[in-house]
C-alpha cells in the first residue's frame, strides 16, 4: 500500500506556472505507475498525467499537452506536475494518484491509491 500527499497548489494567474508535488510513503514507489487527475465543481473529472514506473515514459491528456509535464524521482519517493501557461479552465482540485499496472492509462478507474487533493485556481 501506499499514501500520497498532494502540496504546491495555490492561486495564480492566467499565463502563470505552478509546480505540484504529490509525495508517497513506503519503500516500493518505483513500483507504482502514477498519474495526476483533475476535479472541477460541476464538470467531469479528468486524468491530466501520467508516467511509468521507470519516469521514461508519459502520457497526457489532449487539453494539457505542451503545456503541463509530469516527472518524477524514485529516489524521493516524489511525483512531480509542472504546469505552465495556465488558464482558468484549469480551476480544479489535483489529486495524485496510483496504480500497480504498468500501462500508462488516463482512466481514473485503473488508479489504486488516490491522495487528498491540493486545491488549483487560476483567476483570469
Amino acid at each position: 500500500q501506499v499514501q500520497l500527499v498532494e502540496s504546491g497548489g495555490g492561486l495564480v494567474q492566467a499565463g502563470g506556472s505552478l509546480r505540484l508535488s504529490c509525495a508517497a510513503s513506503g519503500r516500493t514507489f518505483s513500483g507504482y505507475t502514477m498519474g495526476w487527475f483533475r476535479q472541477a465543481p460541476g464538470k467531469e473529472g479528468e486524468t491530466v498525467a501520467a508516467i511509468s514506473k521507470s519516469g521514461g515514459s508519459t502520457n497526457y491528456a489532449d487539453s494539457v499537452k505542451g503545456r503541463f509535464t509530469i516527472s518524477r524521482d524514485n529516489a524521493k519517493n516524489t511525483v512531480y506536475l509542472q504546469m505552465n501557461s495556465l488558464k482558468p479552465e484549469d480551476t480544479a482540485v489535483y489529486y495524485c494518484a496510483a496504480r500497480r499496472g504498468t500501462f500508462l492509462t488516463l482512466a481514473p478507474e485503473e488508479y489504486d491509491y488516490w491522495g487528498q487533493g491540493t486545491q488549483v485556481t487560476v483567476s483570469s
